[in-house]
């Protein structure tokens, strides 16, 4: 145990993923924070077992081995952070400015079906209201990517991203790989995430989220995804397991 002492936090409907559900980045996020020191430096892995709600307590305890994890009211373990190692995949360069910022404007203009308002890349959202994670295809690169600025409101006192924030940009990427680059369905929800956060993200310049497949197998997306600079300098990174729905009928 780590000691770290139960506590109950309540996430706001605002940073819902699907509607009444937690955005999974930003709890991912919170989790990550509680963690002891990893054996790795910086390298956590968050496992979702269940949905989170929101404007619901949840109660966070510590877990094993300096680890940290969410009950529901009924004792229900709702997801897990722990130690891990650092994601051994290598890390596309990323795309320019211009390149993310081309591959958001053609999102927007042709977005996929089943948008849900998310937290991370609802597209009726402000720079005020979310991170606008538009991601789309990047010609000649098998990536997706958006350029994004956050509002001042989603800002520490630093004017840097809050870390809960970066895991936050680490993960609606991946969905949109998994159905942009491997023509998956909507409704996928994050299995677990593993992240390495670098540094601190300044924010004022300008951000650049993308994405990639590693490969999928029937109901399972596997994806990498990283934030970096418009300048290109990489600040976070991670590797996600995304479970798609069941096929209907």
């Amino acid at each position: 145990m780590n000691g770290m002492e139960t506590s109950t936090i309540t996430v706001a409907e605002r940073l819902h993923g699907y509607p009444g559900v937690a955005f999974g980045g930003y709890v991912a996020g919170l989790l990550a924070a509680r963690t002891g020191a990893p054996a790795v430096p910086g390298a956590v892995r968050v496992d979702f077992r269940r949905p989170v709600p929101t404007g619901v307590a949840v109660r966070i305890a510590a877990g094993a081995d300096g680890g940290a994890e969410l009950f529901d009211g009924e004792g229900l373990l709702l997801a897990s952070a722990t130690a891990a190692p650092v994601p051994a995949g290598e890390v596309p360069d990323p795309p320019s400015w211009a390149e993310a910022s081309k591959a958001a404007d053609a999102y927007r203009a042709d977005p996929p079906g089943g948008e849900a308002g998310c937290f991370g890349c609802g597209l009726e959202r402000t720079p005020a209201t979310g991170l606008r994670l538009h991601c789309g295809l990047v010609p000649g690169r098998d990536l997706v990517a958006a350029a994004w600025r956050p509002g001042p409101e989603l800002l520490g006192v630093d004017r840097v991203l809050p870390p809960e924030l970066v895991w936050g940009a680490l993960d609606c990427p991946g969905n949109a790989a998994g159905r942009l680059l491997d023509g998956g369905p909507a409704g996928a929800v994050t299995a677990s995430l593993t992240g390495r956060l670098l540094r601190p993200v300044p924010a004022s310049g300008g951000l650049v989220s993308y994405a990639w497949l590693l490969g999928s197998e029937g109901r399972k997306c596997r994806v990498g995804t990283a934030l970096a600079t418009a300048e290109g300098e990489l600040c976070a990174y991670a590797e996600a397991l995304w479970i798609r729905p069941r096929p209907q009928g």
